[in-house]
């Protein structure tokens, strides 16, 4: 049986390596985790590890998931700790942090930043070339009306 059909979309995500690394940071924590758990004494301690660790675990999920994905009638950016979905309607623009400005529906001026897509200093020119390209392609979605 297969699950709910997502709408039709193009999906904006990093280049792979670019995904592994976001998922690094999750990752190098959740190690620690497991070292703090190994040398635990109580058990209290180590529950407080594995429950650290599984919060290391999604935050290394939700790294290598970051991305947008742009719909029809909506856009979902999908960062290290939520997913926001916008309405096209309420996108206003695209910024060069990058990050997606748009309207409430009461009226207030937001931003939600697109941490995939964001420059980090050290970058190849191809990384670099890739996440310009996504914001690009995310721009191109926003100006079509």
């Amino acid at each position: 049986m297969a699950g709910p059909r997502r709408p039709a979309g193009t999906e904006l995500v990093p280049a792979p390596v670019n995904r592994v690394a976001n998922a690094v940071p999750g990752l190098a924590a959740g190690l620690g985790c497991v070292a703090y758990g190994a040398g635990a004494g109580t058990g209290w301690e180590r529950a407080a590890a594995v429950a650290a660790l599984l919060g290391c675990v999604a935050l290394a999920l939700r790294g290598y998931r970051a991305g947008v994905r742009c719909e029809a009638e909506r856009l979902v950016v999908r960062g290290y700790l939520w997913t926001r979905v916008i309405p096209r309607a309420a996108v206003t623009g695209v910024t060069d942090l990058p990050a997606v400005r748009w309207t409430s529906p009461g009226g207030r001026r937001r931003w939600t930043p697109v941490t995939a897509f964001a420059a980090a200093s050290g970058e190849t020119g191809a990384t670099r070339a890739r996440k310009r390209d996504g914001t690009a392609r995310l721009r191109r979605w926003a100006a079509r009306r």
